[in-house]
């Protein structure tokens, strides 16, 4: 028998892949429920933009050719919207892959990446793939500590990552602590604001401005179209820095790594403004259901900034999330973060809220 092992990467071993949510066709097709209900991943409840679901159709006789790498048209269209260059911008297959572009270009073997912990777990897969040593700095009270992540900084940290708002944990760190914080970082140290929930708290009258920075300092900042646009089937987002990052980044970027469709969706639903309207009150509505649904119950959950809410359910997750799946309603467990008692709900559709919650009580 072959020993792939022999032929790996040293780093290679100590990589943990990354386990999404299960999608609604496979435990349908396990359980073999008829109705299924998913708040697990963090997608939209009201599904994609309509505007660029109309533009997606229009584009599906173009399927035969290559989608255009550079996807000038949404580049154009973003530094429009954002007052920038569209040197400033790279699209990515999701945000995820910005994350993984760059940690690749800037990474030596041996290098430092700063994080907190727990946080959204691709910063510490992909950079352990990548051979660098991963610095973890613990969340206070489910928010992250900016001042203790900044007393870490060394000459040998390369990149330092804050996800604002942050997932799992939905909570957000103020203007005033971001501008504290980046304050004397040295300019070999990168700092990467993964704003993927970008929508949900822009609104906030103390969530930072992040691109005021640009230029200032070595920042990049991504976004999605995955959570707020309704667009998590076509895994696309962005990233905006400075135009010599970018350029290095573009360098790496796999050809035609964003398809047509999703340049088409992605630009369309960028003007559809209705529908994220809708999206945010759908999403203050059942935050504010669930909140009192909690309460009622006695659970302790974290005030979101996001689309989701972390709850302590008191009780091992996993199996919670096990009872909840055989009624048709999947949730994520947060046994892989550490948070054994705890699950991350999605925020639904009134029907969908109520059916978790009147199951969740069912169980507890």
């Amino acid at each position: 028998m072959l020993k792939v092992k022999l032929l790996l990467r040293k780093n290679i071993e100590k990589v943990k892949a990354y386990q999404p949510g299960k999608p609604i066709s496979e435990v349908k097709r396990d359980l073999g429920l008829r109705r299924v209900i998913k708040l697990a991943s963090n997608e939209n409840p009201l599904g994609p933009s309509p505007k660029a679901v109309s533009a997606i159709l229009k584009a599906l006789s173009q399927l035969h050719r290559y989608p255009e790498s550079s996807c000038f048209y949404l580049k154009n269209r973003l530094a429009k919207r954002f007052g920038l260059e569209e040197n400033n911008f790279i699209i990515g297959n999701g945000s995820d892959e910005i994350i993984v572009l760059v940690l690749r270009a800037l990474l030596n073997p041996g290098e430092k990446v700063l994080i907190a912990y727990p946080t959204f777990l691709i910063y510490e897969i992909q950079a352990n793939a990548c051979g660098a040593k991963v610095i973890r700095v613990p969340l206070c009270r489910f928010r992250y500590d900016l001042k203790r992540m900044k007393e870490k900084i060394t000459p040998e940290v390369k990149i330092v990552f804050i996800a604002n708002p942050d997932n799992p944990t939905g909570t957000y760190v103020t203007d005033r602590e971001v501008k504290e914080f980046m304050e004397d970082i040295p300019e070999k140290t990168l700092v990467f604001f993964d704003e993927a929930y970008y929508e949900f708290a822009s609104g906030l009258p103390d969530y930072p401005r992040s691109l005021d920075f640009l230029g200032k300092k070595n920042i990049i900042v991504t976004r999605s179209f995955s959570k707020a646009y309704g667009l998590a089937g076509l895994r696309i987002g962005y990233g905006i820095g400075s135009p010599d990052l970018i350029g290095y980044l573009e360098r790496i970027r796999e050809p035609f790594n964003v398809n047509s469709l999703a340049q088409v969706g992605a630009l369309n639903a960028l003007e559809d403004k209705d529908f994220l309207k809708k999206t945010l009150k759908t999403t203050q509505e059942g935050k504010k259901y669930l909140y009192q649904e909690f309460e009622k119950l006695g659970l302790t959950y974290i005030p979101s900034a996001t689309n989701f809410i972390l709850v302590d359910i008191g009780r091992d997750s996993a199996e919670i999330s096990g009872e909840l799946l055989k009624k048709g309603v999947i949730v994520r467990a947060m046994n892989a973060w550490g948070l054994n008692n705890f699950i991350r709900v999605t925020i639904g559709t009134q029907k969908e809220n109520e059916k978790f919650v009147k199951e969740l009580k069912r169980i507890l």
